[in-house]
């Protein structure tokens, strides 16, 4: 029963990978959309907020049915739990930044595998999404603040940048809640982010050396079997030479 429904589980993954890859897509531009286009006027900002939770219901749905689908719904519930989180907690009007999550987890699930050996790629790929998310939710939360210093996509930039690189100049801060937590979870993907990163590298690096071991191994192999073919024809060329004196 457990292998049967692990397979279905495995099936509607597979399945639902692709869709939702396109509407995680489709979610990250709306929000951007959104959170670029201040002076969009209210019809245009209404429909770009439902497109943003169609999608996240979808996600919502996804996430149901997975663990509906799922064989060992403890064991689910304990390795998803993020999953869980960035389902939940965006019902939270001042939590929606944290849709984000979402995207960035199922964008990364796509396609870290696929490109996982060139390490070049996906790093800058990975930096590069992070990044932009953080900017977009920080100037999200930030920007109708009266005290904000974070109030154009550029200033929030250049606040991912400083962050994320741990340098942190002070020029640019957020001083909303909501804009905290956007940092907090930067400063913390930031860290993650760089194990990601060593981890990718260490894993490439491991299957480069072991492909040269592989080819070291099969040269000292095709070596040893010349050797012994080569004793064996010297071998064979001493016995004709006695046998030619033994005749003389």
């Amino acid at each position: 029963m457990f292998e049967t429904d692990e397979r279905r589980l495995a099936r509607w993954e597979r399945r639902a990978e692709w869709p939702l890859t396109a509407l995680a897509v489709v979610f990250l531009v709306a929000y951007a959309w959104e959170v670029l286009d201040d002076r969009a006027t209210p019809g245009l900002h209404a429909a770009l907020e439902v497109v943003l939770w169609v999608v996240w219901l979808v996600f919502a749905l996804d996430y149901a049915a997975r663990f509906k689908l799922a064989a060992n719904k403890r064991k689910f519930f304990v390795s998803h739990l993020f999953d869980l989180l960035a389902v939940v907690l965006p019902v939270v009007r001042q939590l929606r930044v944290l849709r984000l999550l979402t995207v960035l987890k199922l964008l990364n699930r796509r396609f870290a595998g696929k490109i996982r050996h060139q390490v070049g790629v996906y790093v800058a790929g990975v930096t590069a999404l992070v990044g932009l998310c953080a900017s977009l939710a920080v100037l999200d939360a930030e920007r109708h603040h009266p005290d904000a210093t974070i109030t154009t996509f550029g200033d929030a930039v250049w606040w991912t940048l400083t962050t994320i690189s741990t340098v942190g100049y002070g020029d640019r801060y957020p001083v909303t809640w909501e804009g905290r937590l956007v940092a907090a979870l930067l400063m913390i993907g930031g860290i993650a982010l760089l194990g990601v990163i060593t981890g990718t590298i260490a894993s490439w690096l491991v299957e480069r050396l072991s492909g040269v071991e592989e080819q070291v191994v099969e040269a000292e192999q095709t070596t040893v079997a010349e050797l012994r073919s080569v004793r064996a024809e010297l071998a064979e060329l001493r016995a004709e030479l006695r046998a030619a004196r033994a005749e003389g």
